[in-house]
């Protein structure tokens, strides 16, 4: 088959894992992705990387560069010489959205070659914090703008939700949990066992994957039970269930056309094409989901993605979640048609490989693209997420050749058509609700301190109560509450029955 020149193919990827024992041995999240590049140029068979028409920098969270894309490009060497320098919106969707975005424009013609790439020190960033040390790291002076900045940004907390303290991750995803535990029918231990073994076998990837941060293997009794070293944070994750942020490590990936490849002499068997990728979100606030244990999003942009490509979700050898959290997961799985049996992780996840803000996907993307290679024919597939399972973006690939090249859709409008709940204004939803989700927030010392409850009014409208009575927050951690009747008073305060 004669293959367009402009049909994008990933060339090199590479990561990296920095395990400083003092902050003077610690490198910023710039020189981290710097060092990352080298290793996807050499991952391409190149002995430096080559001059790219753009250097892409994820969003990063645990240094204020404001602009790092001139300083990733001064490290390499590069200064002056790349044509745009972009920085991205945030969000754990964002790098198989810039796999997408580069895909599409490499196939127009509009680029030949593309340097994506993102890092985090947050780990020694806390380290620095907690020593009262400060980081001589660069960045641009207040008021600097990046060139380029490639993403769209959208607010993901609704007001009635701020109001409520209810603006965290670690908040939400356990309340997903909850409502999937009561959909599946399942009691409170038979469904924490079943998430824990989940939890346990992406642990055992991660134990062989070189660049995870946990390269352990926990148990699943381990991982489901609160201990010292493994605290209750929003009932009913244990520390190990969270994505671990307390990391340093960084990503890269070299895209470019096939005409550009063959120029720059990389391999054949170096070359991954980008079959197909969509990108979409669901209904932005999470007070405003038909329900708490779904993606219509996923469904819809996952099986989208898989029909531009001509395969089916069997087709897929390795699949590779997004799991911030157990929920996540569990959710995703349903919407793409997946078994919890399978192999839902090729790097072990965002608890064990590392979860490092928005740009654990590059490192999915990496280890993807080093799979199928070692498979040929093979295809693998990366659900990307953002939010509160809010915003998504999916990748598929294989060193077979796309039939028809690069293909990507933004199936935003059907998804946007369909049913969404109203949320009820606290006067509105005084007096008689139901339990829809809940979860209790935990203090470091592993005391239930905050219950948060989704609720569902008998006109189908949702309302959000929180309580403070640690005599609430304590009971809530015992059996089922799903499903439970609920009084709301006029403030939003939650009394259950």
């Amino acid at each position: 088959m004669a293959l367009d020149p402009r049909t994008p193919v990933l060339i090199g990827a590479g990561q990296v894992v920095q395990r400083a024992a003092d902050l003077d041995d610690a490198k910023d999240p710039v020189a981290l992705m710097a060092d990352a590049a080298r290793a996807a140029a050499d991952d391409a068979g190149l002995t430096s990387v080559p001059r790219p028409d753009s250097i892409r920098v994820v969003s990063l969270l645990s240094w204020r560069y404001r602009d790092p894309a001139p300083f990733v490009a001064d490290d390499l060497g590069l200064s002056g010489q790349v044509r745009e320098l972009a920085y991205s919106t945030a969000g754990g969707n964002t790098p198989q959205m810039l796999v997408n975005l580069t895909a599409g424009q490499i196939q127009r013609g509009e680029l030949d070659l593309a340097l994506i790439t993102g890092g985090e020190t947050w780990r020694t960033r806390m380290r620095a914090r907690k020593a009262d040390v400060h980081l001589p790291w660069r960045q641009f002076p207040e008021g600097h703008e990046p060139q380029v900045t490639l993403g769209t940004d959208a607010v993901m907390s609704h007001p009635a939700e701020q109001a409520r303290g209810i603006t965290m991750p670690v908040q939400v995803y356990p309340m997903m949990e909850s409502a999937l535990r009561a959909a599946s029918g399942e009691g409170v231990a038979e469904h924490l066992e079943k998430v824990s073994e989940l939890w346990a076998r992406f642990s055992a990837v991660a134990a062989g994957n070189p660049y995870a941060w946990v390269r352990e293997a926990r148990r699943a009794e381990e991982i489901r039970t609160p201990s010292a070293s493994n605290r209750m944070i929003g009932l009913p994750y244990p520390k190990l269930m969270n994505s671990n942020n307390d990391v340093d490590q960084a990503a890269a990936l070299l895209v470019c056309s096939i005409e550009k490849a063959r120029s720059l002499g990389v391999p054949e068997d170096r070359w991954v094409f980008v079959h197909a990728g969509t990108d979409c979100h669901d209904h932005y606030f999470v007070s405003n989901r038909w329900d708490l244990c779904s993606s219509p999003a996923v469904r819809v942009g996952g099986a989208r993605a898989l029909e531009l490509a001509g395969l089916g979700i069997d087709d897929i050898a390795y699949p590779d979640l997004y799991s911030c959290f157990p929920s996540a997961v569990q959710i995703g799985a349903a919407a793409l048609g997946l078994s919890l049996d399978r192999q839902l992780t090729q790097t072990g996840g965002l608890s064990f490989a590392g979860g490092p803000w928005n740009n654990y996907v590059m490192h999915a993307i990496a280890t993807v693209a080093g799979r199928v290679r070692s498979d040929p024919g093979s295809f693998g597939f990366v659900w990307a997420n953002g939010g509160y399972v809010t915003k998504h973006a999916f990748g598929v690939y294989s060193t077979t050749p796309a039939r028809s090249g690069f293909r990507h859709d933004d199936p935003q409008e059907l998804i946007d058509a369909l049913p969404r709940r109203e949320l009820a204004s606290e006067a509105d939803a005084e007096g008689r609700a139901v339990v829809e989700a809940y979860t209790v927030m935990h203090s470091r010392d592993g005391e239930p301190e905050f219950v948060i409850a989704a609720c569902l009014l008998a006109d189908g409208r949702r309302a959000w109560g929180t309580s403070r009575d640690a005599s609430l927050a304590a009971g809530m951690c015992d059996g089922e509450w799903v499903g439970r009747a609920a009084r709301l008073d006029p403030t939003g305060d939650v009394t259950i029955t």
